[in-house]
């Protein structure tokens, strides 16, 4: 893998980026080398999808889902010791499980609890839909913005596994060591902004309003219309 890793702009006290939308449209401009290789541009949802729906259309790709969840500690759900994919990629944080002291068994139930929940919106999401085929492909799979970047990297071994010709993962921000981080996930790293104080994605947008259910279902329903259309 040639793991090289694009990050551009320093970061700043005000918000980067307007709204998703906005970093959407930034983000397609730094991958428009790709546009001709109608690459498959993969978004988590919720709030990655409107950012891969711009991304997506400025490189000309095709648009799809990969839903990833994170997997709660034993002492509270919000704090992450892993995450989990639809067909069972995980990344565990082996840190944070040893200082809890986390059990396999534990960690095995909520993984499985997790992965058929990811199966579950994935299928809701694609309303019936199969899933866009990886092998052999430019594949970029994009977030609104990275922390921890578990849920990333569940994502990227999951696409991993099923063999692209190239796998980008691109962000518009997250903090320099999580970016460098997830240069060991895939064969390119784009991360626009990565700010020297970096709290939460959400500070670095004007709107970070959250993404609904339905507008992923609105975005991937406008997304499949021409497609539709034109194999009728």
């Amino acid at each position: 893998m040639n793991n090289g890793l694009m990050q551009l702009g320093l970061g700043t006290n005000h918000p980067l980026f307007a709204d998703r939308a906005d970093a959407g449209e930034r983000l397609g401009k730094a991958l428009s080398r790709y546009r001709g290789e109608r690459p498959l541009v993969l978004g988590i949802p919720r709030g990655g999808v409107p950012v891969a729906a711009q991304v997506a259309k400025a490189v000309d790709g095709e648009l799809d889902v990969i839903v990833a969840r994170k997997m709660g500690s034993p002492i509270s759900p919000e704090l992450a010791v892993g995450a989990v994919t639809a067909d069972g990629a995980r990344y565990l944080n082996e840190e944070t499980i040893g200082a809890l002291d986390v059990s396999a068994e534990y960690l095995e139930r909520v993984a499985k609890e997790k992965s058929a929940d990811a199966l579950a919106r994935e299928r809701r999401f694609r309303a019936g839909r199969p899933p866009l085929s990886v092998e052999g492909r430019t594949v970029i799979l994009v977030d609104d913005g990275i922390a921890t970047g578990s849920t990333m990297i569940a994502s990227a071994r999951s696409i991993r596994a099923r063999h692209p010709e190239r796998l980008v993962i691109a962000v518009p921000v997250g903090p320099r060591e999580t970016c460098d981080s997830m240069r060991a996930e895939a064969d390119e790293v784009v991360c626009l902004e990565t700010p020297a104080f970096f709290m939460a994605v959400g500070l670095h947008y004007r709107d970070f309003s959250q993404t609904e259910d339905e507008d992923v279902d609105r975005l991937l329903r406008a997304w499949q219309a021409p497609v539709t259309a034109s194999t009728a």
